[in-house]
């Protein structure tokens, strides 16, 4: 049975992960090797196999892991007993400093996405598509009630927002003159300067 930690306490997977995410963000997933991954983490090939079936589940876990965060902070937005223009600002910001906060994840998933397989693809697409489409019912939630505008669809309002982070990594960084909380700020006050009536 492969270890589960290593001597300083660190998951086994955790290990893994990062090993992962740091050469696929330096060298791009095809040019990375399962043996590249398993001596950059310190394990065997038997643990990296133990945890994870493939390279491809490992490239699948780099931007799940942010997404479920993602998700459940989406989720406890969305479910606040606060007005729904409060709500949606704080998840607008939030998906804005998630996102930088994780830019190596973002890039590698941008970058390699097609290399998942057809399945995985397909997992990941219901996975985005769940959390768009809870983002995209609060500013339904907003239109319907009057507090936001109706003249622009609500999908092209969640495409709008969403090609803004998807584009973060090309652009930001740490050492820049915004903070991610700034750069938040400004995306999604601009969110809300088009939703209103």
């Amino acid at each position: 049975m492969p270890r589960t930690t290593d001597g300083d306490g660190t998951p086994v997977p955790q290990r893994l992960l990062a090993a992962a995410t740091r050469l696929f963000a330096e060298r791009g997933y095809d040019r990375t090797s399962v043996q590249e991954i398993v001596e950059a983490a310190g394990v065997t090939k038997g643990a990296l196999y133990h945890y994870f079936g493939s390279k491809d589940d490992l490239l699948h876990e780099v931007y799940a892991r942010v997404l479920r965060v993602q998700q459940e902070r989406l989720d406890a937005f969305a479910g606040a007993d606060e007005p729904v223009e409060q709500r949606l600002r704080a998840a607008a910001a939030d998906v804005v400093v998630t996102t930088i906060e994780n830019l190596d994840d973002a890039m590698i998933f941008f970058r390699s996405m097609h290399h998942l397989s057809p399945e995985k693809n397909k997992q990941v697409r219901a996975e985005r598509r769940r959390y768009h489409e809870r983002f995209r019912a609060l500013i339904e939630e907003g239109q319907e009630s009057g507090v936001f505008s109706t003249a622009t669809p609500a999908d092209l309002v969640v495409d709008y927002h969403f090609g803004s982070v998807h584009h973060l990594s090309t652009w930001y960084r740490p050492d820049g003159p915004m903070s991610p909380q700034e750069v938040a700020d400004h995306l999604a006050d601009l969110l809300l300067r088009a939703l209103r009536p």
